[in-house]
C-alpha cells in the first residue's frame, strides 16, 4: 500500500453506495492509500471492495471481518492496521462519500500549516459559500448532540460525528486505538475523550492547540444511513457510558 496518508473506509452492506469510479479516479491522481473494512456485510460489499482494491494499483487493501462488530470497532482495527503499515497520517471517511475524497488534500494541508495539530475533523457548518446539504431534522439533532458532547468533554466541539477525520501518527494518537471502545454508536466522542485524557497524563499542549475542526466546503447527505431516530436511546446510553468512564478525568 503506497502513500504516507491512509484512509480507512468502514463498510457494512455498502454494495449499492460504494462509488467505484470515484475511488478509482482519486487513487489514480493522488498518492493516498485506502483500507476497506468489510464489517461482516451480508450483501455484495465484499465483491465490490475486492474489485476496487484490484483496480487500485496497490493503493488499497481490503480486510474482511467474519461478523459485524460495528463501525467503531471496524474503524479501530483499520486505524491500527494503517499506523502499523507506516502511515504518517491516517483517518476515516464514510463509505457513501458524503464528504468528497478531494477533502483529504485539504485536511492534509492543515497538518502542514499547524505542526502542533494531531487531529483534524471535518465539520458540517451551514455557512454561506459552503455547499453543505443536510436534512433539517438531522441538523437540529446534531446541534443538540454536539452540545451534550461538548459538555461531557469540556471542549466546544461543533461536529463530533462528521465522517471525515484525519490524524497524525504520534505516540499518543496510535495508543488511542489499542483498546476497543466502550461505545458502539458514538465512538468519535470517546476518541476525543481518550485523546484529552492521554494529553493531560503526558503534559501535552491543550486540546484547543492540537485538535482542529475544518469547515467542509462540500457535504451532501446520502440516503441509506444506518442510524435513525430509533437509535437515539442507544446513542444516549453510549454518551452516558463515556461520561461514566472518562468524566472525572475530563474536568
Amino acid at each position: 500500500m503506497n502513500g504516507k496518508t491512509t484512509i480507512v473506509i468502514p463498510c457494512y452492506n455498502e454494495a449499492l453506495r460504494l462509488d467505484r469510479g470515484a475511488f478509482r479516479s482519486f487513487m489514480r491522481e493522488q498518492d493516498v492509500g485506502f483500507v476497506f473494512i468489510n464489517d461482516g456485510s451480508s450483501d455484495d460489499t465484499a465483491t465490490v471492495v475486492d474489485s476496487i482494491c484490484k483496480e487500485s494499483g496497490g493503493k488499497a487493501i481490503a480486510l474482511h471481518l467474519a461478523e459485524n462488530v460495528g463501525k467503531g470497532e471496524a474503524v479501530r482495527q483499520g486505524m491500527r492496521f494503517a499506523f502499523q503499515s507506516g502511515a504518517e497520517y491516517a483517518g476515516f471517511f464514510d463509505a457513501d462519500l458524503s464528504t468528497p475524497l478531494s477533502t483529504i488534500t485539504l485536511l492534509q494541508q492543515v497538518f502542514h500549516e499547524n505542526p502542533k495539530v494531531e487531529m483534524v475533523f471535518g465539520a458540517r457548518v451551514l455557512l454561506l459559500g459552503k455547499d453543505v446539504v443536510r436534512r433539517r431534522y438531522r441538523h437540529l439533532i446534531g446541534r443538540f448532540f454536539a452540545t451534550v458532547a461538548s459538555n461531557i468533554l469540556h471542549l466546544p466541539v461543533y461536529d463530533t460525528q462528521c465522517g471525515a477525520k484525519l490524524l497524525r501518527s504520534t505516540d499518543r494518537v496510535r495508543k488511542l486505538f489499542e483498546q476497543p471502545f466502550c461505545s458502539r454508536w458514538v465512538f468519535d466522542v470517546e476518541l476525543i475523550a481518550r485523546f484529552i485524557v492521554a494529553g493531560r497524563e503526558c503534559g501535552a499542549p491543550a486540546p484547543r492547540e492540537t485538535i482542529f475542526e475544518f469547515p467542509l466546503p462540500r457535504w451532501h447527505h446520502v440516503g441509506g444511513s444506518k442510524i435513525s431516530l430509533l437509535d437515539f436511546p442507544r446513542i444516549s446510553c453510549d454518551l452516558w457510558k463515556i461520561w461514566r468512564r472518562y468524566g472525572r478525568r475530563l474536568r
